[in-house]
């Protein structure tokens, strides 16, 4: 598997239960060649992937998942790749969307803990889920705490019991300015796995054409969300627009019949081809 490579994994610095240590670990051992670390609108897990992968051999491009807004179209996902991680502008933003972030979880916390004392639980602690979360909070690990204390048996019926009916309307980044953000740090700009987006495929056809009119540079063909027949109609796709290539599983945890690190669903293989051409259009700069 020299030759393969996973682009999108997420780490204990967003939604992951993996380290990015451990991360590199488990692509060492199954003989990938590069990995990016892409944690939900968080880069502060990248110096440790970096360093653990020279130590084990593997190539860490750094990474980024942002969630990004474009006229009707909600929560699309963007990947920014190969950019400078310490930016001072980039890191900046990241803080101030994450500052944003914890606010809100906290306002859906107080709304949990509401319903919780209704139905004669005990509250859950703000500070020992974020601990729990290590890095960027998010609604799952409320959902995990709910688990934790027993008031619901799985994470879709905390989602189901707490977490959509306490939901706060997120917050999301205009596509056009995270492009140009990413652009600015030296990084690649990727349509996350399309298949995931609510669209028809003329449709997304349409939203490729009006994101490369505001500097995409590529999109994620190789994705878990994609069987063989999806996969060549987007590397079609994006070969007509002159589009980089890219993939990765978003691998999230191990987990029986889950998701898995650098094979998706069991089949996915990723060239590392996908890495000289994020390379190939990436701004250079020195680790």
């Amino acid at each position: 598997m020299r030759d393969l490579v996973d682009l999108h994994l997420h780490s204990t610095f967003s939604d992951g239960v993996l380290t990015p240590t451990e991360l590199v670990a488990r692509a060492a051992g199954l003989g990938l060649r590069a990995i990016a670390i892409a944690d939900h609108d968080n880069v502060d897990g990248i110096p440790e992937a970096i360093a653990a992968g020279r130590q084990a051999g593997v190539e860490v491009m750094s990474g980024v998942e942002l969630s990004v807004v474009w006229q009707e179209h909600q929560d699309i996902h963007l990947l920014g790749y190969d950019f400078d991680h310490n930016d001072a502008a980039l890191c900046r933003a990241l803080q101030d969307f994450r500052d944003f972030r914890a606010n809100r979880n906290r306002q859906i916390l107080e709304r949990v803990n509401a319903r919780l004392s209704e139905q004669k639980y005990q509250p859950l602690d703000f500070g020992e889920i974020t601990a729990l979360a290590g890095g960027t909070l998010g609604r799952p690990h409320i959902g995990q705490a709910l688990v934790n204390a027993g008031c619901v048996r799985s994470m879709e019926e905390a989602f189901q019991r707490y977490l959509v009916p306490c939901n706060v309307p997120k917050r999301y980044f205009p596509v056009d300015e995270a492009i140009d953000m990413l652009h600015a740090a030296g990084g690649c700009a990727v349509l996350a796995h399309p298949p995931f987006i609510e669209v028809s495929e003329n449709g997304l056809e349409q939203l490729v054409d009006e994101f490369i009119d505001l500097g995409l540079d590529g999109l994620e063909v190789y994705n878990s969300g994609a069987d063989n027949a999806t996969i060549d109609r987007h590397l079609t796709l994006a070969r007509r627009r002159n589009l980089v290539i890219t993939g990765g599983s978003d691998f999230h945890r191990p987990e029986p019949n889950g998701i898995e690190l650098g094979k998706g669903w069991g089949n996915l293989k990723i060239p590392y081809l996908c890495v000289e051409e994020i390379r190939a259009v990436s701004a250079p700069w020195q680790i």
